[in-house]
Protein backbone atom coordinates (compact mmCIF):
# COMPACT_ATOMS: atom_id res chain seq x y z
CA UNK A 1 0.00 0.00 0.00
CA UNK A 2 2.84 2.34 0.92
CA UNK A 3 4.39 2.13 -2.63
CA UNK A 4 0.76 2.43 -4.37
CA UNK A 5 0.75 -0.95 -6.14
CA UNK A 6 -1.43 -4.01 -6.11
CA UNK A 7 0.04 -7.02 -7.74
CA UNK A 8 -2.87 -9.65 -7.85
CA UNK A 9 -2.39 -12.92 -8.97
CA UNK A 10 -6.10 -14.72 -9.08
CA UNK A 11 -8.18 -16.48 -11.43
CA UNK A 12 -10.60 -14.31 -13.80
CA UNK A 13 -13.33 -15.18 -11.82
CA UNK A 14 -12.18 -13.92 -8.59
CA UNK A 15 -10.72 -10.71 -10.20
CA UNK A 16 -13.57 -8.25 -9.57
CA UNK A 17 -13.70 -9.14 -5.73
CA UNK A 18 -10.25 -9.32 -5.10
CA UNK A 19 -9.38 -6.49 -7.02
CA UNK A 20 -12.07 -4.00 -5.49
CA UNK A 21 -10.98 -5.34 -2.23
CA UNK A 22 -7.58 -4.43 -2.71
CA UNK A 23 -8.55 -0.72 -3.96
CA UNK A 24 -10.52 -0.30 -0.68
CA UNK A 25 -7.16 -0.49 1.22
CA UNK A 26 -5.92 2.68 -0.46
CA UNK A 27 -9.21 3.75 0.90
CA UNK A 28 -9.32 3.16 4.36
CA UNK A 29 -5.56 4.33 5.11
CA UNK A 30 -7.29 7.85 3.49
CA UNK A 31 -10.49 7.49 5.74
CA UNK A 32 -9.57 9.59 8.96
CA UNK A 33 -8.82 8.10 12.21
CA UNK A 34 -13.09 9.14 12.78
CA UNK A 35 -14.05 7.36 10.14
CA UNK A 36 -12.27 3.74 11.00
CA UNK A 37 -13.14 4.13 14.68
CA UNK A 38 -17.03 4.71 13.23
CA UNK A 39 -16.42 0.99 11.39
CA UNK A 40 -15.13 -0.35 14.53
CA UNK A 41 -17.69 0.19 16.45
CA UNK A 42 -20.02 -0.78 13.43
CA UNK A 43 -17.61 -4.18 13.86
CA UNK A 44 -17.99 -4.25 17.33
CA UNK A 45 -21.78 -3.99 17.91
CA UNK A 46 -21.82 -7.09 15.60
CA UNK A 47 -19.78 -8.95 17.54
CA UNK A 48 -21.47 -8.09 20.59
CA UNK A 49 -24.43 -9.10 19.31
CA UNK A 50 -23.22 -12.23 18.76
CA UNK A 51 -23.23 -11.80 15.00
CA UNK A 52 -21.08 -14.74 13.23
CA UNK A 53 -19.52 -14.63 9.33
CA UNK A 54 -17.74 -12.28 7.19
CA UNK A 55 -17.56 -10.50 3.94
CA UNK A 56 -14.24 -12.25 2.90
CA UNK A 57 -11.61 -14.98 4.01
CA UNK A 58 -9.66 -11.97 4.90
CA UNK A 59 -12.01 -10.87 7.83
CA UNK A 60 -12.84 -13.72 8.80
CA UNK A 61 -9.62 -15.58 9.63
CA UNK A 62 -8.83 -12.50 11.53
CA UNK A 63 -12.15 -12.37 13.15
CA UNK A 64 -12.00 -15.92 14.20
CA UNK A 65 -8.20 -14.76 15.84
CA UNK A 66 -9.71 -11.89 18.06
CA UNK A 67 -9.89 -12.02 21.79
CA UNK A 68 -12.27 -10.67 23.99
CA UNK A 69 -10.28 -7.85 25.03
CA UNK A 70 -8.85 -6.83 21.56
CA UNK A 71 -11.46 -3.96 20.26
CA UNK A 72 -11.71 -2.42 23.94
CA UNK A 73 -7.81 -2.15 23.88
CA UNK A 74 -8.58 -1.85 20.06
CA UNK A 75 -5.02 -4.07 19.52
CA UNK A 76 -2.98 -4.30 15.87
CA UNK A 77 -5.42 -7.48 15.59
CA UNK A 78 -8.75 -5.50 16.19
CA UNK A 79 -7.46 -2.59 13.72
CA UNK A 80 -5.94 -5.50 10.82
CA UNK A 81 -8.97 -7.37 11.41
CA UNK A 82 -11.80 -3.87 11.04
CA UNK A 83 -9.66 -3.10 7.90
CA UNK A 84 -9.83 -6.58 6.62
CA UNK A 85 -13.87 -5.92 6.97
CA UNK A 86 -14.36 -2.94 5.65
CA UNK A 87 -11.99 -3.88 2.22
CA UNK A 88 -14.03 -7.19 2.27
CA UNK A 89 -17.55 -5.47 2.58
CA UNK A 90 -16.40 -3.01 -0.48
CA UNK A 91 -15.59 -6.54 -2.47
CA UNK A 92 -19.37 -7.56 -1.58
CA UNK A 93 -21.25 -4.12 -2.28
CA UNK A 94 -19.30 -3.59 -5.67
CA UNK A 95 -17.72 -5.98 -7.32
CA UNK A 96 -20.98 -7.13 -9.14
CA UNK A 97 -21.01 -10.78 -7.64
CA UNK A 98 -24.23 -11.65 -6.61
CA UNK A 99 -23.06 -14.91 -4.17
CA UNK A 100 -19.85 -16.39 -2.50
CA UNK A 101 -18.83 -19.05 -0.96
CA UNK A 102 -16.92 -16.65 1.73
CA UNK A 103 -20.06 -14.25 1.90
CA UNK A 104 -21.20 -15.68 5.50
CA UNK A 105 -22.18 -12.36 7.09
CA UNK A 106 -25.75 -12.90 8.77
CA UNK A 107 -28.47 -10.66 6.41
CA UNK A 108 -29.28 -8.22 9.45
CA UNK A 109 -25.08 -7.20 9.72
CA UNK A 110 -25.21 -6.99 5.95
CA UNK A 111 -28.25 -4.44 5.81
CA UNK A 112 -26.39 -2.34 8.40
CA UNK A 113 -22.90 -2.55 6.70
CA UNK A 114 -24.56 -1.65 3.43
CA UNK A 115 -26.34 1.41 5.21
CA UNK A 116 -23.09 2.31 6.57
CA UNK A 117 -21.40 2.68 3.54
CA UNK A 118 -23.97 4.30 1.60
CA UNK A 119 -23.72 7.21 4.38
CA UNK A 120 -19.92 7.04 3.89
CA UNK A 121 -20.88 7.88 -0.14
CA UNK A 122 -23.13 10.32 0.10
CA UNK A 123 -20.86 12.23 2.58
CA UNK A 124 -23.07 11.69 5.85
CA UNK A 125 -19.78 10.60 7.36
CA UNK A 126 -17.52 12.80 7.91
CA UNK A 127 -13.59 11.84 6.81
Amino acid sequence: MRERRIAINCTRAEFPRIFVHEVFHFAWLRLGNRTRREFEELAAAEIARGIRGELGWAAESRKRKLKAGDWGARTRRWREYCCESFCDTAAWLYSGLAGHDEFTLAKRARGAREQWFGRLARGRIPV
